[in-house]
């Protein structure tokens, strides 16, 4: 079987499962956002119990590899719970999307600490002088510029969350990875098949990494021009 002829047969499996690596990759950066924003926003708390917590879930996240949080999610947690009496399981796609959420949530967490940390310290004493609580002055003031400085950052693990599916295909997750393997347990085309699912993720992440230096290149264009016009 040559080259072309195996791109006609796995290209349509290969787009299906795509299709599923691009959903749990979005759900899973949709949850890890909120994730990583309460966690930021607990490592910068004033009690020291909530900075510990936080503390803790990056150190456990970021120290730990994927593929073990993975059977963690997967195998562990829905055991403990049915040990407890109850009937208890997690289908591959939920326990990818809680698992990458729970991984990315951890690295997001140090972005947009950085991305705060990034702004002026004098905007939060002149929102407090105006009258603004902490919180208020923070969602209001702080948070929005945050965010915008991090959008580059986030861009760049939405591209690592999206390749990191490859890990949780272990699991059967009918991600492209899991739907090469199935095409090469039936044809042994390995070769043909590694450098094509090869080429696709190269393809869309040069387009998101693309993407990235566009928006990076369009804020500091925005933050020049503030910055002139003043």
């Amino acid at each position: 079987m040559d080259f072309s002829q195996v791109m006609r047969d796995v290209f349509p499996l290969l787009l299906r499962g795509m299709v599923i690596t691009v959903e749990t990759t979005i759900a899973a950066l949709i949850i890890a956002i909120f994730l990583g924003l309460f966690f930021c926003l607990m490592g910068m708390s004033k009690f020291k119990a909530l900075r510990l917590i936080a503390k803790a879930y990056i150190w456990v996240i970021r120290g730990t590899p994927l593929l073990v949080q993975t059977f963690f999610v997967y195998f562990g947690i829905p055991q403990l719970i049915q040990s407890l009496g109850f009937d208890f399981r997690l289908t591959p796609f939920t326990a990818g999307v809680i698992t990458l959420s729970m991984n990315a949530g951890a690295y997001i967490a140090e972005i947009f600490r950085g991305g705060i940390q990034a702004i002026d310290h004098g905007q939060m004493e002149a929102a407090r002088s105006l009258g603004l609580s902490h919180y208020r002055a923070m969602f209001r003031i702080i948070l929005p510029q945050a965010v915008r400085i991090s959008i580059p950052a986030l861009v760049n693990q939405f591209i690592i969350s999206l390749k990191d599916t490859s890990i949780i295909s272990i699991i059967s997750l009918a991600d492209i990875v899991y739907q090469a393997k199935i095409y090469i347990g039936r044809t042994m085309q390995s070769f043909a098949t590694w450098t094509i699912v090869g080429m696709v993720y190269l393809v869309i992440i040069t387009v998101l990494s693309q993407i990235s230096s566009h928006i990076e290149k369009r804020l500091d264009y925005g933050a020049k021009n503030r910055h002139t016009n003043r």
